[in-house]
């Protein structure tokens, strides 16, 4: 009595109200769930079948059921089992264990950049919030700090570290959202489902399991996937799960940048980025000084609107949203690029008009943006070559004479450059004129080349900016003409004792 009258005294939520519900195992067969065969991963089935003749109790698991049931492919597939990572990581040739702050194995199967991940997690006990330990908890917690802990959590709630081993019912009583907590035996074709999940799914909600609140604090990145998977299948979040997401969003500052910048990338590569964006409006996460997505702001703040540069962020989005539905790859240098190129434009020209020279004035403008807008975060190196390559490629798209257009479009990143200024022509940016050059010169034979160049000479290579496009460096403005050369006059060799007579031909 007097730990529940100081915990109401200090604010602290009733434990009784905000506990987890277990839930009840229902099985549903075939008849009732109609899962396709066809749309399930050979691969993850035999990782079942091999974890299930060693006697272990395993299942798909997750988003992967959830698309099962809607009728749609999943990009991945996870399996959970009562196996430990070590026991898993004993019954396959290629399997790693990873993780810290949640350890799963990584069975892995094929070569090179074919190779194919099933992740397999071990069924997780419920958390004992009395029983978990409790540090100083930010993305900067030793490893001294947490050696040892099974359950760690900190301050506000969020885990830490959590590796403690239970049955399925609890396992499932851990996951976010009901449709995401559901199993599937593709041996037996039976799905399992403890909280209502199968009957959230055909309605199309998107309903937390246990107290939303609590759960955000746990891991505050639950909001993000809240909005995640509304956006991408389209469904409602429910009214109890919706509301304390903006109270709760601040929760996200705690989180690690490598991880917040990880689910942006998935926000905007699921295909359904502008949905995502409208839900992320919807909430209240994008905008002025909501500094969940900082980025974001930038582009689609509307209290300081730039319309060049939000026409061309959400071109380019819709143009990955298309890649995404025809089955084409999709990387986030590309998409970032198009989203801080107008920064890089803006710090371009500024630091020309301090007297910087145009080539070097670029490279700082780009390490600039970078350094500001990406931070450091995992694979910063990789993102900033291609990106700086897709940056430094568009002025050499303006000279269309010489050997230039020769070297420029054998460049490996050529076609990621040229993409690129085809959203720019899109944007009104630049004239179309100039991408549909460049389409055509890539395409062409030797000879057809040949004739593009002239046709560009016969032009001056003049290419203006288009009307309707914001002001930006002088480069991206106009080419000047090439000018003429003079025939260079040789030189008279000059008469003496020692000249010899003049050459014959």
């Amino acid at each position: 009595m007097i730990k529940k009258f100081i915990d109401k005294l200090l604010g602290k939520p009733d434990s009784a109200k905000t506990a987890t519900p277990q839930g009840k195992r229902v099985e549903l067969p075939f008849s009732e769930h109609g899962i396709d065969l066809n749309l399930v991963d050979p691969n993850a089935v035999r990782v079942v079948k091999m974890l299930s003749d060693a006697g272990f109790e395993t299942y798909l698991v997750g988003g992967a059921v959830r698309d099962l049931l809607l009728g749609l492919r999943p990009k991945d597939f996870d399996v959970a089992t009562n196996a430990t990572p070590e026991e898993v990581k004993g019954l396959f040739r290629r399997a790693f264990i990873i993780g810290r702050r949640f350890r799963i194995v990584h069975v892995v199967f094929g070569r090179g950049r074919e190779h194919e991940v099933i992740e397999v997690s071990t069924f997780r006990a419920m958390m004992d919030s009395a029983a978990a330990e409790q540090v100083k908890g930010n993305e900067k917690t030793s490893k001294s700090e947490l050696a040892g802990k099974s359950h760690v959590v900190d301050s506000a709630g969020r885990v830490l570290r959590d590796n403690v081993w239970g049955p399925q019912i609890e396992d499932a009583a851990r996951r976010d959202f009901t449709v995401n907590a559901m199993y599937y035996d593709p041996q037996k074709q039976i799905v399992v489902d403890y909280h209502g999940g199968f009957k959230d799914a055909k309605k199309k909600v998107l309903r937390m399991i246990g107290d939303p609140a609590t759960r955000y604090r746990e891991d505050p990145v639950r909001i993000i996937r809240a909005v995640r998977f509304a956006a991408k299948l389209g469904f409602a979040i429910e009214p109890k799960t919706r509301a304390p997401i903006q109270e709760m969003a601040a929760l996200l500052e705690s989180v690690p940048a490598s991880r917040t910048f990880d689910e942006m990338i998935k926000l905007l590569q699921t295909g359904h980025s502008l949905a995502s964006i409208d839900e992320l409006r919807k909430q209240g996460l994008v905008g002025a000084s909501r500094g969940v997505f900082p980025m974001l702001d930038v582009v689609f703040d509307d209290s300081t609107p730039n319309p060049t540069r939000k026409k061309f962020v959400e071109l380019a989005l819709t143009d990955t949203d298309r890649r995404v539905g025809e089955g084409k790859s999709v990387v986030p240098s590309f998409m970032l690029a198009c989203m801080l190129w107008h920064d890089v434009l803006e710090g371009w020209q500024r630091l020309k008009n301090a007297g910087e020279a145009p080539f070097p004035a670029l490279q700082l403008a780009v390490d600039a943006v970078f350094d500001a807008r990406i931070g450091d975060i995992s694979g910063r190196g990789k993102l900033a070559a291609d990106m700086r390559d897709i940056w430094l490629m568009q002025p050499r798209f303006e000279r269309r004479l010489g050997s230039g257009p020769f070297t420029l479009v054998e460049q490996p990143r050529f076609r990621a450059g040229f993409d690129f200024l085809r959203l720019r022509a899109d944007a009104g940016e630049i004239e179309a004129e100039l991408a549909q050059w460049w389409e055509d010169f890539s395409l062409a034979d030797a000879d057809q080349r040949a004739e593009l160049i002239e046709a560009a000479r016969g032009k001056g290579n003049t290419l203006r900016r288009a009307p309707s496009a914001a002001a930006g460096p002088e480069e991206f403005a106009a080419v000047e003409p090439a000018r003429k050369r003079r025939p260079r006059r040789r030189k008279p060799r000059s008469a003496g004792p020692d000249a010899g007579p003049p050459a014959t031909g």
